[in-house]
């Protein structure tokens, strides 16, 4: 078995040292070239980015490890299928100014950065027109403007790409401007870093959240259990220890992570880190990721079986967005027949 080696644990390097070769995973992994004419075609729909530390997550020679399938670029992506599109939630219907995606009365997203360190194969904003939503100079000032002007505004959300590949002194700086807004009241954070590199989360980091002057969550994405490592369990309870309250949003993914026993396991396991199961998303039918979708009727059906498994808290809402409405759409679950 190939030895897996990675860089020292200095998340900015981590970022300049990510797996984005398809030939490079597959051989770190111990896996068969025969799949790399596939990955090869598919990363050029939407490239590989994978983090050292998140190989490391993975089994080894094990082409259908549930991690692994998160990334590797497949022929799958090729496939058009009716109602997967490329702007599956109609965010370009609610972006008043650049940067901005405000879609619910008392709360906003604000597009950080189009860099993620990790792609995602299922990503919803995989087409999102990032280059037309930068936070920087003119576009950042017009950004704040809105909020200040909007004083229905409580909650300012931090998104992306991941808000969190920004440095620490701009997230301090934005921060700041922030909670000098009278009428905002909580910053939410929506981020995958701290699951893929966990180093993320630098004592700097912590001590801007904690003295935001905010109400502070910090909202991970994780779908499976094997995603949580020691290093991110550390990082959750320095977290929490802050004061920053730590939630988890996932989404159903089709022979990753629709089985009954995952999604127990996730929810034991997300509280063992410090972290509330917060939202289980039914899959956005996003253009070239059809294959990972699960028909809601099963969705329902393995919401029952996590109820009756799992105490109220532990037990994540299941959810849906549809465009236009004025909130998440939460579906009942329901047993089979």
């Amino acid at each position: 078995m190939q030895a897996l080696n990675f860089p020292p644990a200095d998340w900015q390097m981590s970022l300049k040292n990510l797996v984005t070769d398809p030939a490079e995973l597959l051989a770190m992994l111990n896996l068969s070239a025969e799949h790399l004419p596939a990955a090869e075609r598919a990363a050029k729909l939407f490239g590989l980015r994978v983090p050292r530390e998140f190989v490391a997550l993975m089994q080894p020679g094990d082409i259908h490890d549930p991690l692994l399938k998160q990334v590797l670029p497949i022929d799958a992506e090729f496939v058009d299928k009716a109602g997967f599109i490329t702007d599956p939630l109609e965010e370009s219907e609610a972006r008043p100014v650049p940067g901005v995606v405000h879609k619910y009365k008392d709360r906003l997203l604000l597009i950080l950065s189009g860099a993620c360190a990790i792609n995602c194969r299922y990503c919803f904003r995989r087409h999102f027109p990032y280059e037309e939503n930068r936070i920087s100079g003119p576009a950042k000032e017009r950004a704040l403007d809105y909020i200040r002007t909007h004083t229905e505004l409580r909650e300012v959300i931090l998104s992306g790409g991941d808000p969190l590949v920004s440095s620490d002194k701009r997230l301090e700086d934005l921060i700041s401007e922030l909670s000098a807004i009278e009428h905002i009241e909580r910053l939410r954070i929506h981020s995958r870093l701290p699951v893929v590199i966990p180093s993320r989360v630098t004592e700097r980091l912590v001590r801007i959240l904690s003295n935001s002057g905010l109400q502070t969550a910090l909202v991970l994405h994780i779908n499976h259990p094997q995603e949580i490592s020691a290093e991110l369990t550390d990082a959750c309870l320095r977290l929490r220890n802050a004061g920053i309250t730590l939630l988890n949003q996932a989404v159903i993914l089709r022979g990753i992570n629709d089985q009954t026993e995952i999604q127990v396991e996730l929810s034991r396991t997300l509280y063992r880190s410090a972290i509330l199961p917060y939202y289980l998303f039914l899959f956005d039918p996003v253009k070239g990721a059809s294959h990972f979708d699960l028909p809601e009727p099963q969705a329902q059906a393995l919401a029952a079986q996590m109820q009756a498994q799992l105490p109220g808290y532990l037990m994540p809402r299941l959810a849906k967005e549809i465009p236009g409405q004025p909130s998440k759409t939460l579906i009942q679950a329901k047993p089979t027949d």
